[in-house]
Formats: structure tokens, C-alpha cells, sequence
């Protein structure tokens, strides 16, 4: 996939120092890297924006108590182009230093992180797990910088380094001409703990303050205090959206338990002109006043327990639906919307039950990819991820449209009464009008 670069004469152009902080694959530590990158330049008075790369909520998480600051998504795909570049032209104005943390591997998904580096002009900052390697790392930076021809390429950190002498052989390495940021040691501070959909969440993790701190003196020690070029971001359209949503009151989740939501998706919904307000289905016993609800993903199998004891709030979710009022689910929101829920170990527990059916947990990755909604309003963009599989006696009201492998059945939508429930994670601005009307009363 090539693109024409941003033209960095124009003059509405602006200039920040930024780079894309990528690796060969998954696990390779890029996530706390740019996490401590952010802590460390923000602890030396800098106003550091941080950017994730395709779909995810964890890591933006982690991120934006690491900066500070809002963390926004970025992608090709889901996000668009056009939108993509309105946000880091955004960003430009207001921050001493961009960060874009990449997905995966540098080239991994379609379009991947190299293609947005190639169409906004942000040089790739390469991370390397180099524990178990010597000689090869250079190797191995050589083939991820020259594999895209015209790749915008900053240098290369080696993480996981055994020892001073093995970071001198690390460099020495790399092919003449390209940049060695540094190599960082191996450490246990440079560690984040998972589960099954990723990082633990940022609210979960006990002293992550202290250990981004930490980070931050580990890299500094490494020499990666220094801020990198200047990228230039050129401007783009933004339109409003018509007041679609005007004087509606949308109460959405938010808690331990649901809190997989793009704060662009909040924006997209206050441009619309909803009035939004907030609840924990694990410790409210009641509902905001709203005229629509918004049920998003998370961890509800982590919480079985506390769900199934609300018993005030299944009354009230159950009300609101028999009131023929909008709800929307999606994911962990729709979980918790059956009947019964069981985790990985086989523990269940009875949900709201506004849907028939159950979910269980499974061991192994039940679904992973980007995915579209068509509704009569417009295309809605997004993603499912799940390690769940759902029965149920509902047939599907829609079905999702995979962005690859279009040919098999994408994720199922179920409809009941003016609830909409599925495993797809959606992004509002991918389709204003199309989003607004899973919530217009």
C-alpha cells in the first residue's frame, strides 16, 4: 500500500517533534516504552500527546496516565485518513511531542502501521526485543526499515539487553547510517501484567504511577531523553454533524467492568448534541434520568458476582427496555445483557437477562478483526475481539462485514424491541448519522 506524502510546504502546516514507536511483532515491549517515553519527557516539563495505532482500549489506558493526556485512536481503516490527520494537526498545535504507539507488528494488518507512517510522514522508531540475539538485531532492523520502499525511518532501540557489552554489540550491528536511540536493559519495571484481551486495565494495576516513574529513570539512564525531529502535519476538513441527538440523554456505563469506550465516540455523541452522564452497573442501584442507554466492553466475567447481586440495577435495565427505550450493547455489554454469564474456570452467574441466552468464556481467541455495520443511515466502523462464544434463540437482525475474508458471516447483531446488542466494538465518528440513530429515541 503506497501513498503520496503530506505536502510539508504548505502553510498551514505545523510542526512537532513525533515519532511511531513500532516492532517486529507483539510482546516486544513497545507498549511500556512508549508509555515510559511519554512519563519521562512529561517529568521534564514537555506536553506529550500519545496516539494508538488500530483498535484498542487498554494501552490508551496506560498511556494517558503515563502523558497525562487524552489518548486518541488512529487507523486508515476505521478511523479514516482524513481523520487521522485532523487529529495529529490537532495535536501539533498543542504538544511539545507526539508519540504513536503501533499495533502489533510494524507491517502487520491492512492498512498497517507503515502505511500510516508513509501517509502522514512520521518516522518509525523501531523497538527490538534483542534478548537471545546479537549480531542478527541489525539484520532484522535492515529488513523491517527496507521492506516498505520510502518508509519514513527514525532508528532503532534495542530492548531487553543483557548487559552493557551486548548493547555495544547491538550497535555495531545496524548498517551505516542508521540511528541507534539505545539499549535499554532488562528489567522487570519494564513489564506489564496481561490477561486474556491484552494489558490489565491502567485502574487495576497497583502503583503503576511508581513503576512509569521508574520506566522513565531506566530510559533516561539509556540516553532517550532526546527529542526527535520535526514532523510537519498538515491541516484537514472537519464538518459538524447535524444535532441529531439534540436534548436526548444518554446514560452510559463506566466502571471496572465497562470501560472499553473511545473518547472520540463521547465526543462524536456531545457533537450530536446528547446530554451524557455516567453509571457503574457493579455499584449504582439505579439509573440516571435517559432517555437511551449505552452498555459498552470490558471485563463483566471478572465481576460475576457483583453483577449478579445488583439486583436494583437488572430491575432498572429490565424497566428501561420494557419502556421501549433505546439500549445499546456491545461485547462485554452484551454479556452482561443474558441470561447467565460463565468465566474461564466455569464459574456462572445470572446476568440481567434482557436477552435470552448464555456466553462462556473459552480458552482460546473466539474472534480478532476489523469489521463494518451497514445500517440504512450509513457504515459503521469497527472491530470485534473476544475470547466468549454466545447461544441464544435470537436470530440475527444484521451481521457484521468483515474488512478481510468478506466472504464469511461477520459478527451477529441482535435486535429486541429498540435494544441492539453484538460483539462488535463500534467507532461513532465512522458514521454520525448511523450512530446517532442507535440511541434517538
Amino acid at each position: 500500500m503506497s501513498h503520496a506524502p503530506i505536502d510539508t510546504a504548505a502553510p498551514d502546516n505545523r510542526h512537532c517533534p513525533a515519532v511511531l514507536i513500532a516492532a517486529p511483532g507483539s510482546g516486544q515491549g513497545k507498549t511500556i516504552l512508549t508509555a515510559a517515553l511519554a512519563r519521562l519527557h512529561r517529568r521534564q516539563g514537555r506536553r506529550v500527546r500519545v496516539f494508538k495505532i488500530g483498535p484498542d482500549f487498554i494501552d490508551p489506558m496506560i498511556h494517558q496516565r503515563a502523558s497525562g493526556e487524552r489518548v486518541d485512536n488512529l487507523d486508515l481503516w476505521m478511523v479514516g485518513a482524513e481523520e487521522s490527520r485532523r487529529l495529529l494537526h490537532q495535536a501539533a498545535g498543542e504538544a511539545d511531542l507526539i508519540l504513536l504507539e503501533s499495533a502489533m507488528g510494524l507491517y502487520d494488518g491492512s492498512p498497517s502501521g507503515a502505511d500510516l507512517a508513509s501517509l502522514l510522514g512520521v518516522p518509525v522508531l523501531l523497538v527490538i526485543d534483542a534478548a537471545g540475539m546479537a549480531q542478527t538485531f541489525g539484520a532484522v532492523a535492515q529488513g523491517l526499515a527496507s521492506h516498505q520502499p520510502g518508509l519514513p525511518f527514525a532508528g532503532v532501540v534495542a530492548n531487553r539487553v543483557g548487559s552493557p557489552y551486548h548493547g555495544e554489540l547491538l550497535g555495531e550491528s545496524l548498517p551505516t547510517g542508521m540511528r541507534f536511540f539505545g539499549a535499554v536493559p532488562r528489567h522487570e519495571t519494564l513489564t506489564l501484567p496481561e490477561r486474556h484481551l491484552g494489558l490489565v486495565q491502567a485502574q487495576e494495576l497497583d502503583a503503576l504511577d511508581q513503576r512509569l516513574d521508574e520506566a522513565a529513570g531506566l530510559l533516561l539512564e539509556a540516553g532517550l531523553d532526546s527529542l526527535p525531529e520535526p514532523v510537519s502535519f498538515a491541516p484537514a476538513e472537519q464538518h459538524a454533524p447535524a444535532p441529531l441527538l439534540a436534548g436526548v440523554r444518554i446514560a452510559i456505563a463506566r466502571d471496572a467492568a465497562f470501560s472499553f469506550i473511545y473518547e472520540a465516540n463521547l465526543d462524536l455523541l456531545r457533537a450530536l448534541g446528547a446530554e451524557l452522564s455516567f453509571f457503574s452497573p457493579l455499584h449504582d442501584r439505579a439509573l440516571p434520568e435517559a432517555d437511551a442507554l449505552w452498555l459498552p466492553g470490558g471485563y463483566p466475567e471478572l465481576h460475576l458476582q457483583a453483577l449478579a447481586a445488583n439486583a436494583p440495577m437488572k430491575a432498572a435495565l429490565q424497566a428501561h427496555q420494557q419502556a421501549g427505550k433505546p439500549l445499546y450493547a456491545e461485547c462485554g455489554g452484551m454479556l452482561y445483557l443474558l441470561e447467565r454469564l460463565s468465566d474461564r474456570e466455569g464459574h456462572s452467574a445470572e446476568m440481567a437477562g434482557l436477552l435470552p441466552g448464555s456466553a462462556s468464556l473459552q480458552p482460546k481467541l473466539a474472534a480478532l478483526g476489523l469489521q463494518a455495520l451497514a445500517l440504512p443511515e450509513g457504515e459503521l466502523r469497527g472491530h470485534a475481539f473476544h475470547y466468549s462464544r454466545t447461544e441464544t434463540s435470537l436470530e440475527p437482525w444484521r451481521r457484521g462485514q468483515r474488512q478481510r475474508r468478506a466472504q464469511l458471516p461477520g459478527e451477529a447483531v441482535y435486535r429486541r424491541g429498540r435494544t441492539i446488542a453484538s460483539y462488535l466494538h463500534l467507532y461513532f465518528p465512522s458514521s454520525p448519522a448511523a450512530a446517532a440513530a442507535l440511541f434517538r429515541p
